[in-house]
């Protein structure tokens, strides 16, 4: 497997003369300044040159790399290896209809549930405490890893001894402190499980983007915001925050499953946060392929996010200009999101089948057969398999929106 890898590393580097990699270069780094710029001052025509070059870039490199069948494989493929556009526009296909009536359904149930529940004071200190308990608990290793505080949350390995976790706070929301650091550990976990001996070669790295994101959601969404996560650990935030008291169980899972679209895909909720993503993704597509301009982009954002979310965005910051994706030059990067949603998914159904008694587990605060089950099959199997190889190793199917489907029906429209 590292010689396959290997190989296809080296092959994909010689296809790109080198003027073009530093054409790729410096245009990123002029057209994030002029992405910081124009969002800042709302002004997408100042965006657009730049937009226009990232797009024609991205293309030439599609075509140095090389496709069978559209040019958005070669760049999805430098993210998610294996896995060409055809397929995830099936995927996607699929999960729009279902995606879009549930999260209608779960913003109307969920007016019932006060949007101010958690308020209160949090300090910084006592969120640091708690989020370091729960990070514990969960399995991430101290002695091989930090948690720092930073403007955006993100985890890093330096090496397979030092993993590095951060997270960002909020004095009147302990939960976006607690969720960034569930999501970044998850992402740590992954890290600190990865096969040591193949440290350096690329059986010791992560397999996909996708999959990667599959570890962060899993113990993000799908622990941390459930009812029985909070069994287990209310009691002791109540300890750190006393007027969390006052709440039960059930309460804090009600507000942080709060179903509310809103424009910005990072403060999304659960149940509408791919809708963000479906959006971005085909938009992708059509500018790589060509038929859809540059130009065009913020009036085919506008008409898709009301038609997907029912919102009218009020403007570029709040729509087409709020990511930095596109500055970057990272085109083909979006799709892994909500691969990882539906990976992360599947990973819990099979999990679930094979342990009846995990949520009992999370419940009394016993996170350690999720981790060894996921550690067994996704971490310690490093890039040995092709991304959908290990995807149906894992959980004896393809990846699938079924599983992901049937999850937020039971959370957002059945009371679980």
């Amino acid at each position: 497997a590292n010689v396959v890898l290997w190989r296809e590393e080296y092959d994909r580097a010689v296809k790109l003369p080198a003027e073009h990699v530093a054409e790729e270069a410096a245009t990123g780094s002029m057209a994030r300044a002029a992405w910081a710029e124009a969002r800042r001052n709302n002004d997408f025509a100042a965006f657009l040159p730049w937009l226009g070059k990232q797009v024609d870039l991205r293309r030439r490199r599609a075509d140095f790399l090389g496709y069978a069948d559209h040019p958005y494989d070669a760049l999805l493929a430098e993210y998610e290896r294996g896995t060409t556009t055809r397929e995830v526009v099936a995927l996607f296909d699929r999960l729009r209809p279902e995606l879009a009536a549930i999260t209608a359904a779960a913003a109307e149930r969920s007016r019932s549930v006060p949007a101010g529940l958690l308020a209160g004071e949090y300090p910084v200190d006592r969120q640091a405490a708690f989020n370091r308990e729960v990070a514990e608990a969960i399995g991430f290793d101290f002695e091989a890893g930090r948690i720092d505080t930073t403007t955006h949350p993100f985890c890093s390995r330096i090496s397979p001894g030092d993993v590095r976790l951060t997270t960002r706070y909020r004095r009147d929301d302990f939960t976006e402190s607690l969720l960034g650091v569930l999501h970044e550990a998850g992402h740590g976990l992954y890290e600190q499980g990865l096969p040591e001996a193949e440290a350096g070669r690329p059986v010791g790295s992560a397999v996909s983007l996708g999959v990667h994101e599959s570890q962060s959601r899993l113990w993000e969404n799908h622990v941390g915001r459930s009812r029985a996560f909070w069994e287990k650990w209310l009691p002791r935030a109540a300890s750190y925050f006393p007027h969390l008291a006052r709440l039960g169980p059930a309460d804090v899972a009600a507000a942080l499953t709060r179903c509310e679209p809103g424009f910005i895909r990072v403060g999304a909720d659960e149940a509408s946060y791919d809708l963000h993503i479906l959006l971005r993704f085909g938009l992708e597509v059509e500018l790589v392929a060509g038929t859809l301009a540059p130009r065009d982009v913020p009036d085919a954002w506008n008409e898709r996010f009301r038609d997907l979310l029912g919102l009218t965005v009020p403007d570029p910051a709040h729509g087409c200009l709020q990511d930095i994706h596109w500055a970057m030059g990272s085109i083909g990067y979006f799709a892994t999101y909500t691969l990882g949603n539906l990976l992360a998914a599947q990973l819990v159904q099979a999990a679930r089948q094979g342990d009846p008694s995990l949520d009992r587990a999370w419940a009394a605060g016993d996170f350690g057969p999720l981790l060894a089950w996921v550690r067994q099959r996704i971490h310690r199997r490093g890039s040995l398999l092709a991304p959908k190889d290990l995807v149906e190793e894992a959980t004896g199917s393809p990846l699938r929106p079924d599983a992901f489907l049937i999850h937020l029906r039971n959370r957002y429209l059945g009371g679980n």
